[in-house]
């Protein structure tokens, strides 16, 4: 090999590492763009939990915007089960009366089919199961 080849040689291996390690540091601080309107993580998976289809997601969404301070958290399954958060100023004298209100106005947007509502505390310990039977419209209290 002459000279000029071995230098040709060394030239471009010095180029091609110089490539690869200016392209690697330059891409490191590279972030993939997001929509402009996109939640954060932690939102957008908080808002899918809300419900486990899009009316029990506006349902959810529903229940926590209009629960004036009383409830946390809300959440649907399969349209005939709410589950409910509620926050420390709910009296213990007041859940069963909130349950009752809650049962009536998910029955409102999901008739026609039993339905159970699940109160929690705010340490997310289940404290009242309301089930609702729509052919006797009567609510039963566990």
């Amino acid at each position: 090999m002459t000279i000029f080849q071995q230098f040709r040689k060394l030239l471009t291996t010095f180029a091609l590492i110089l490539v690869l390690t200016t392209t690697v540091a330059c891409s490191a601080g590279v972030q993939a763009k997001q929509p402009p309107n996109a939640l954060p993580y932690s939102q957008e998976y908080a808002r899918l939990e809300r419900g486990s289809t899009s009316a029990g997601q506006s349902f959810g969404d529903w229940v926590v915007q209009t629960g004036q301070g009383l409830v946390k958290d809300a959440y649907v399954r399969d349209n005939n089960k709410l589950g409910v958060v509620i926050t420390p100023q709910v009296r213990p004298n007041e859940v069963r009366s909130l349950a009752k209100s809650l049962a009536q106005g998910f029955h409102k947007n999901f008739p026609n089919q039993d339905l159970t509502v699940l109160m929690y505390a705010p340490d997310k310990k289940l404290i009242l199961t309301a089930n609702y039977d729509v052919q006797t419209n009567q609510i039963e209290y566990k």
